[in-house]
């Protein structure tokens, strides 16, 4: 079954990266081998349409196609510091300070970048084990915005 999805990340020194289903869930992981269009055209925000497959780690896209470029990114919204209800009356409250609200995606794909600049020699079963703990950390914390 062919599905889209945005590419969150694509490494082309290294050879993979990831894709964010447009249906949602985990991304999915794409090898360089398992493209169809040249590997220096791929990068963060292009769409694609690829076919899933369980890999030996988890779920791998293959024969993957770009289709253009990406949507306009959603606009992040500013709030407050500390805006929350738990800060509510505090006498040492910054209404001034002003913090990025990011979606669930929106965070996931930035962590997604970050753990893949901290620590390059992570295997792609070890970066979506990591990822996958800290998401449930902020969905248990209310870090992100639904």
């Amino acid at each position: 079954m062919v599905v889209t999805g945005t590419v969150v990340r694509f490494d082309e020194v290294r050879g993979y990266g990831f894709i964010a289903p447009d249906a949602g869930g985990e991304d999915v992981f794409v090898h360089v081998n398992d493209l169809r269009d040249d590997k220096h055209l791929f990068d963060s925000g292009l769409r694609v349409e690829y076919t899933t497959e369980v890999g030996e780690r988890g779920l791998k896209a293959s024969d993957v196609k770009l289709l253009g470029p990406a949507r306009p990114a959603a606009m992040r919204r500013q709030a407050p510091v500390g805006s929350g209800p738990e800060r509510a009356g505090s006498a040492d409250s910054d209404e001034d300070m002003m913090c990025d609200v990011l979606s669930h995606a929106e965070f996931r794909n930035e962590l997604t970048e970050a753990l893949l600049d901290a620590a390059p020699s992570l295997t792609a079963a070890q970066l979506v084990q990591v990822r996958q703990r800290v998401m449930e950390l902020v969905q248990a914390h209310n870090w992100t915005e639904a």
